[in-house]
């Protein structure tokens, strides 16, 4: 999962023009599920994105006071995931899904689309970063990848093994 991210930040930082510098003051981090996040779960999700404030002067002296970004991967639906479908590999699902989450977040530090919004606005936004994503990863010559994007055709409808997974 940690090369799959490492090449998410860098794909998506070539995509936007964005620096390591701007990474700095738009941090994130990644918690999953097994390690106890305390997130409410959702069944059609594969992350859940949130934002808060970085408040701890120590950990983060230069995000103090700016958003800070938590990408809770759902780990149990990953690899549910996983089991149903022979074909979807966890490298190429996994850097879908953080390339994903990582566009919501320069479309937020870049005040693209605001971080709070719901209903028809959120799946807007939704449709957009799909395409995005498609777009940042069609040309990455990664195995098995193509499958991924293939399942993600249909917006927020990931066509993976005999069940039906929307993805937010």
């Amino acid at each position: 999962m940690g090369e799959a991210l490492r090449i998410a930040e860098e794909v998506t930082s070539d995509y936007y023009k964005f620096s390591s510098e701007q990474w700095k003051r738009h941090p994130y981090d990644v918690k999953t599920k097994a390690l106890g996040s305390g997130i409410v779960s959702t069944p059609e999700a594969f992350a859940i994105l949130n934002k808060g404030q970085c408040v701890d002067e120590i950990l983060w002296p230069r995000a103090k006071g700016k958003d800070f970004y938590f990408i809770f991967v759902q780990d149990d639906q990953v690899l549910s995931a996983l089991q149903r479908d022979d074909r979807l590999s966890l490298f190429p699902l996994m850097l879908y899904v953080f390339t994903h989450e990582l566009i919501h977040i320069v479309r937020f530090s870049r005040f693209v689309q605001r971080f709070e919004v719901g209903g028809e606005q959120r799946e807007e936004e939704e449709r957009r970063v799909h395409g995005i994503t498609y777009d940042v990863l069609n040309k990455v010559p990664i195995r098995d990848l193509s499958y991924v994007l293939e399942s993600y055709e249909d917006h927020r409808i990931c066509k993976l093994g005999p069940d039906i997974l929307s993805y937010q």
